[in-house]
């Protein structure tokens, strides 16, 4: 009888199910990946425990505080939103990307659709990033491709000037009064000036490494975007990218990082 049961039930199964198996599977490993080593998984895993104590209270029957926690279970969707506003954005950023076609198979398929772009000249920045740091100059230099940045473009100042490295240096001087923040750059365009970007609550990132370092990969983990910081304690240049952040770079590792993420 059991056999007969489990037969028809193997039977039952088609390639929708099949499909839907696999696309929770990859839901659920993109929220692993999302959460891990963040401090949201603690939040998360309070919610899962409150969860199971208003299970457990209802079950036993114990009438107060299955008020009190149902009032909370009611609201649970609305402060889920609250404070993983931040996870949930590089969530659906993900997400999107990964559910979007390839836009070099669309542009070799269908090539009228694609714009011919020039190659960007990286040389002004290299050598903004090499003076800035031979000087221990602090500087936040965050590159965008077609992440829409606009929300930390409006926290800075609007310059839409061309790239130069004079232009960059000028910036991050200590006396200007655009040093602090981040520049933004985006078609070989300096778009804003000292934007405030979110900083990393990554613990793995070194405690030694300043609000700089942790605003890159802050950024890093939630857009598409590259970011080059320069030290102002050692002068040392890092890029941050996809939350993760490279230390200590050569002028050619930083040339080749930034002409690999614009290409």
């Amino acid at each position: 009888m059991s056999c007969i049961l489990f037969d028809c039930t193997i039977q039952d199964i088609n390639w929708v199910h099949i499909v839907d198996i696999l696309l929770a599977c990859f839901l659920l490993y993109r929220l692993y990946k999302l959460i891990e080593r963040n401090t949201a998984v603690n939040i998360g895993i309070g919610f899962v425990v409150i969860y199971l104590f208003y299970g457990t209270v209802k079950a036993l029957k114990l009438n107060l505080l299955s008020t009190i926690l149902g009032k909370f279970i009611d609201i649970g969707p609305i402060v889920v939103v609250v404070l993983f506003q931040r996870e949930i954005r590089h969530f659906l950023f993900i997400i999107t990307k990964e559910l979007m076609p390839n836009k070099d198979l669309v542009a070799r398929l269908i090539p009228w659709l694609s714009k011919k772009k020039n190659e960007v000249d990286v040389t002004p920045i290299v050598k903004a990033v090499q003076s800035l740091g031979g000087s221990n100059t602090g500087a936040l230099i965050v590159f965008t491709k077609a992440t829409d940045l606009r929300y930390y473009e409006a926290s800075g100042d609007l310059i839409h000037a061309i790239v130069s490295s004079r232009l960059l240096i000028a910036i991050f001087n200590k006396y200007s009064p655009l040093h602090d923040g981040a520049v933004i750059i985006h078609d070989n365009k300096i778009v804003a000036a000292r934007c405030i970007l979110p900083v990393s609550d990554n613990p793995t990132i070194p405690a030694h490494l300043g609000l700089r370092h942790k605003a890159a990969v802050g950024l890093t983990e939630i857009t598409d975007t590259l970011v080059v910081v320069v030290s102002e304690e050692s002068g040392q240049i890092s890029i941050a990218r996809k939350g993760a952040m490279e230390n200590n770079l050569s002028v050619q590792e930083i040339r080749s990082s930034i002409k690999d993420y614009l290409k």
